[in-house]
């Protein structure tokens, strides 16, 4: 499977809720980090995180509208103009929408612009990385708790 399959299939699995789908996608170490920074290391983990979060927002969902992707083969530093080898993989930039309501809450819906980073090296995924305002479901998840 193609490095841009794999990240899709990724995607695919997010919108099914499959937690066991996910893991099968993600590398060991794989890496997630969240939209203010905070990062969570390590498959085991980030299956816990998943499945808490799909307890959260049961009908999350993103939609991918636009996908980058460039080969990591080879990297520059920009500064000093050095160009090195880097491990085999590829980078993709992705950009649409995530949304969905507070345990299933028709009336704590959300739907927000969002973008992505996602690393894809040896057919798993090894970086997801969110870019969102998260005002909106931060606030659903304060109201209801």
């Amino acid at each position: 499977m193609s490095n841009k399959r794999t990240l899709l299939s990724f995607i695919d699995r997010i919108n099914a809720h499959d937690v066991e789908g996910l893991a099968e996608l993600m590398s060991d170490d794989h890496t997630f980090i969240d939209a203010h920074g905070n990062q969570v290391s390590g498959k085991k983990k980030m299956t816990a995180g998943w499945r808490a979060y799909f307890e959260w927002f049961p009908d999350y969902c993103i939609e991918v509208n636009e996908v980058f992707e460039e080969n990591d083969a080879l990297g520059s530093d920009e500064a000093s103009g050095v160009v090195e080898a880097r491990e085999n993989g590829e980078t993709f930039a992705l950009f649409g929408f995530a949304g969905g309501s507070f345990k299933g809450k028709q009336s704590e819906r959300w739907r927000l612009p969002a973008a992505w980073k996602a690393s894809v090296k040896d057919g798993r995924v090894a970086l997801w990385q969110v870019f969102a305002d998260t005002k909106i479901p931060f606030e659903i998840i304060e109201r209801n708790s």
